[in-house]
């Protein structure tokens, strides 16, 4: 009973991406815009949501920047930046938008990318990326791999579809 025990602890499957082909599933560089663009959407969307509600109570002039309400509002602003940037691209590779675009950063090889990688493709790499004036963003319009500044600074890619699995056994 223990042999038969030991045979099936010896087996386990584990998630293999199948033809994992960066020039074949790079994402359109337009969805990429598409996709920064809904993130920076619903980021300013929250101060001018407060900023509005601060009219309709009436506030106007330098009240109407320093109170609770909008301060509360840039507080909300920073949280759902930071969850949009770090955390939600750590527990699934993907921002608000690139959910809504079905875009995913993955590294070169297909697995998922590590948090220091996503520390330093968000923190660092666009940053560099605005630095050279946008001239980052060339290799992602122009290159077959679609690898922006900041993907070949953390060893990722962003990519457009959906992987198909294999379960294979490993021994």
């Amino acid at each position: 009973m223990s042999a038969r025990a030991d045979r099936v602890k010896s087996f386990r499957t584990e998630h293999v991406v199948v033809g994992f082909d960066i020039e074949k599933l790079k994402a359109p560089f337009l969805l990429r815009c598409g996709a920064v663009l809904i993130d920076y959407i619903i980021l300013i969307s929250i101060p001018v949501i407060f900023l509005l509600i601060n009219r309709w109570y009436g506030e106007d002039g330098a009240k109407l920047f320093n109170n609770s309400i909008s301060n509360a509002g840039w507080l909300i602003t920073i949280l759902v930046g930071l969850t949009n940037l770090l955390i939600f691209p750590v527990l699934s590779g993907q921002t608000f938008g690139k959910m809504l675009t079905g875009l995913k950063v993955l590294k070169t090889d297909g697995k998922k990318p590590s948090f220091g990688s996503l520390l330093l493709r968000h923190l660092i790499g666009y940053p560099l990326t605005a630095l050279t004036l946008g001239l980052g963003f060339l290799p992602a319009v122009f290159g077959q791999k679609g690898r922006a500044l900041h993907d070949y600074l953390s060893g990722t890619v962003v990519v457009f579809g959906k992987k198909r699995v294999s379960k294979e056994e490993v021994k």
